[in-house]
């Protein structure tokens, strides 16, 4: 596989919430193409196994691999993850701002519950990214921000909405991060938004010990992430066993289509406007075949 250029041996890779599901996937990936690995997660035998994982994926093993603690919904616990990803490791090469919790809120629900999402998904984003920027901008090398979104915070559907916004954030946020950067002279450092699809991870199991057949693993994850890198891609908008690209075009065109058409919010999930969504589904061949 051909990697972007930033992905180059010898340099640092910071992941937050790096401790399981697709952060730790890309930790371990990132660590076999050689590269130091920083994983932040919160503290705990959880965030040790990860690290021994992603060590024995490294040529470097456990010298090439540091766990940090840290509650990215805290600022002064990113500029301490910053610290310490260079007095170890240098510049880095690699920030994945990846970090989240959810779903589960209910608009009149758990305020507490509310922030929280809001703290670690949005919060969580932006004090990585505003951290860690300005002197991955300043080392002049090809370096990368990768901040994990939601599909779930383009089409918004109902039933979880703090953790949409957070999400709907994270792509607004990011959109106008990688605007500063393109117009930042001799800026060598891009942005780019991660859109998973159903990837079977601790957030995603609900109590379930085997992968349903529709869901792709974090590691399918990852491949297409790095595939999508290499390519330049800003969205990296991934399928999955049930979900084709043109079918998650369709439900992204839709959603815009509300404003657009002036249809009332949310009008894929009224009833007198499901013929007219299905309607738009009827060439639609079958899903794409899984990655293996």
């Amino acid at each position: 596989m051909t990697h972007h250029p930033a992905l180059a041996p010898g340099g640092c890779a910071v992941i937050t919430g790096g401790a399981s599901g697709i952060g730790l996937a890309a930790a371990k990936r990132f660590a076999a193409i050689g590269l130091n690995v920083v994983i932040a997660d919160l503290g705990g035998d959880r965030l040790a196994a990860a690290a021994a994982e992603v060590a024995n994926a490294s040529p470097a093993g456990g010298k090439a691999v540091l766990a940090a603690p840290t509650d990215v919904g805290r600022l002064a616990d990113i500029e301490a993850l910053e610290r310490s990803a260079r007095e170890r490791f240098g510049s880095i090469a690699v920030l994945m701002n990846n970090a989240g919790i959810g779903p589960g809120s209910a608009m009149f629900g758990d305020g507490d519950a509310w922030r929280r999402i809001l703290e670690v998904n949005l919060w969580g984003v932006i004090h990585g990214s505003r951290v860690f920027a300005p002197s991955m901008i300043a080392a002049g090398r090809p370096a990368l921000i990768v901040n994990t979104g939601s599909k779930q915070g383009i089409t918004t559907p109902p039933g979880d909405p703090a953790y949409n916004i957070s999400k709907a954030g994270v792509k607004a946020f990011t959109e106008a991060l990688q605007h500063e950067l393109r117009n930042t002279p001799d800026c060598r450092v891009t942005a780019h938004l991660l859109i998973p699809g159903f990837v079977f991870t601790g957030l995603t199991a609900h109590g379930r010990s085997d992968k349903p057949a529709g869901a792709w693993t974090p590691e399918q994850t990852v491949d297409f992430m790095l595939e999508s890198l290499a390519a330049g891609d800003f969205y990296i908008l991934c399928p999955d066993n049930d979900v084709s690209r043109a079918l998650d075009e369709r439900r992204i065109a839709w959603a815009a289509g509300d404003i657009i058409e002036n249809r009332p919010p949310l009008s894929r999930w009224i009833p007198e406007y499901a013929e007219a969504f299905k309607a738009t589904l009827s060439d639609l061949q079958a899903p794409e075949p899984p990655r293996k």
